[in-house]
């Protein structure tokens, strides 16, 4: 009794209850568990063959509608149902989905059996209105119409998705000072990977501006599906000059890049090159104003007046005769004459006379003239349009021949053209490189789409799946049990086949009277044919020697 408790001593007790695998091998060593095992696996096979294949075999879905009624997605199920298409509703967002093979069809019979039916909206609404409804109602409903139908003109833009706009619109007052301009508000989502270019923006602003009475472009703001302001205030400031730069330098790259495709395909060969262009823009406005003046004027007025002697010969005698009035008058005398003031031009003087010119009038005594001039003005205006090119820099790879490489002179008459087809200046400082190099993976890139890009990949691997999944069953499940099943059988007629053969020390032991304890009279003493078969079967298991000697002993009865 002292032995019995010395074996299970405390010490011992922990250690086989603390490791979980002792105790893991002392359950599966039990008869039971061991005879049931097989039949377990088996159905934990067939189990993880079933979720594999519930998992593998759903195709890839797709979303057909989302904020439904619930009485359009009772309808569109129904409709989904009759066709033989089934759909899926996700209960986290309401979205209607079906197998991404039969989207199309879905979308075309739902189409024409006129689902979903939405709720009216735009102008559909005024149509609801009740009579005797409050002038408060029937604006908010004539906003709500307008509004609907401003989301629907903007979603009919290629990247937008979705459009919600909200309208304010202040109560007209006949106080001038209570007067509000209008305002709106726009909420677009765009399309996966798509976005808004500036002048698209600047397009919905114009759209939505000009459908309110009143309402300025600068009251439309524009925000995103990720909250990023569109509209951006100020379109005529540095922030629009910078885009104009960037514009109008992208235009330009893109010109002359197409100029060297059309160029160089002819020449190399589609994929054997690539360009690339930076050009520098000039969006730099001048405006310059010369005046000139000619050396020589042009005489513009001229005042003035002379003095001299009578015309005519000598005066003639008149007057009271006598001594004094036959008097000769005394000879004339010639003076200098002098400027006039005020005068802008000198006055003319009288020409001194020269040898073989005109003799001076004698007539003439003295003159003063004032003469003004207007010299020759020339006004020039220039202006200079922004836009010029001020640098331009083009690069050229070209690919060289899979056998050989290219040479220097072929490079330099590429060059040359590559110049002349971009229009290369010295004075502004353009450069152009041309080279020749080995293209990296060229092959690869030209083969098409990978194969595992392929839309049959994913239906083998559910079919390879489900094949695989059913072999494993077979062969890990259904076989092991069909050979335990076969053992336990054959354990069962191990008994009757011993007690056929007799124990040893008997005669039949002994090999003399074998015949005698498996003769036909004794094998159809059993009782069915399964147990006649078991006992035979054990019997040669056991005994083949002797199993030998009852053949032969049979053949021998069966002759006579």
């Amino acid at each position: 009794m002292s032995t019995a408790l010395a074996t299970t001593s405390p010490s011992a007790l922990p250690e086989k209850f603390a490791n979980p695998l002792l105790q893991i091998k002392g359950v599966l060593a039990q008869p039971a568990v061991r005879r049931s095992l097989p039949m377990a696996m088996l159905v934990a096979l067939i189990g993880a063959a079933a979720l594999a294949w519930m998992t593998l075999s759903t195709p890839t879905q797709k979303t057909l509608f989302t904020g439904l009624t619930d009485a359009d997605k009772q309808a569109v199920t129904s409709a989904l149902t009759q066709a033989n298409i089934s759909s899926h509703i996700d209960d986290g967002t309401g979205a209607l989905t079906v197998d991404e093979d039969q989207f199309s069809k879905a979308r075309m019979l739902l189409a024409g059996q006129g689902l979903p039916k939405q709720a009216p909206g735009g102008y559909a609404i005024l149509d609801q209105l009740p009579m005797g409804v409050s002038r408060a109602v029937e604006g908010e409903r004539l906003r709500q119409a307008r509004e609907t139908e401003l989301a629907r003109s903007i979603e009919d833009i290629d990247a937008v998705a979705e459009a919600r706009v909200h309208l304010a619109t202040p109560e007209a007052s006949v106080f001038v000072r209570d007067n509000a301009s209008p305002s709106a508000s726009v909420v677009v989502k765009l399309q996966g990977g798509r976005a808004l270019s500036q002048a698209q923006v600047q397009s919905i602003i114009n759209l939505v501006a000009s459908s309110v009475p009143g309402m300025k472009p600068e009251s439309v703001t524009i925000v995103d599906q990720m909250g990023a302001l569109l509209s951006k205030p100020g379109a005529g400031g540095a922030d629009a000059t910078g885009d104009a730069r960037l514009e109008m330098q992208r235009k330009t790259e893109d010109k002359v890049r197409q100029q060297l495709v059309q160029l160089l395909t002819p020449l190399v060969g589609a994929g054997n090159f690539t360009a690339e262009v930076q050009a520098d823009i000039n969006l730099d406005e001048t405006q310059a104003t010369r005046e000139s003046y000619e050396k020589q004027g042009a005489l513009r007025a001229e005042t003035g007046n002379w003095v001299g002697n009578q015309a005519g010969g000598p005066a003639t005698p008149g007057g009271i005769p006598g001594a004094l009035s036959n008097t000769p008058p005394p000879a004339s005398q010639l003076q200098t004459p002098q400027a006039a003031n005020g005068a802008s031009g000198a006055p003319a003087a009288e020409p001194t006379p020269v040898a073989g010119g005109p003799a001076p009038n004698p007539n003439k005594q003295s003159d003063s003239f004032q003469r003004a001039y207007d010299l020759g003005k020339e006004v020039s205006v220039t202006r200079q349009t922004p836009g010029s090119v001020k640098r331009l820099s083009v690069a050229v790879l070209l690919r060289d021949p899979d056998k050989s490489r290219r040479t220097a002179m072929e490079i330099g008459q590429i060059t040359d053209l590559v110049k002349s087809a971009v229009g290369f200046d010295q004075a502004r400082q353009d450069q152009v490189t041309v080279i020749s190099r080995k293209f990296a993976d060229a092959a690869g890139d030209a083969d098409g789409p990978a194969w595992y890009d392929n839309a049959w990949l994913p239906v083998l691997a559910r079919n390879a799946t489900a094949i695989v999944i059913a072999l494993l069953v077979l062969l890990l499940g259904v076989r092991p049990l069909a050979k335990g099943l076969m053992k336990k059988r054959e354990d069962a007629t191990e008994p009757s086949a011993t007690a056929l053969a007799g124990p040893a020390g008997s005669p039949a032991a002994d090999g003399i009277t074998v015949h005698e304890s498996v003769s036909l009279d004794r094998l159809e003493a059993t009782q069915t044919v399964d147990d006649r078969i078991g006992a035979v079967r054990g019997f040669t298991r056991d005994n083949p020697a002797r199993a030998a000697l009852a053949i032969r002993d049979m053949i021998k009865a069966d002759a006579k």
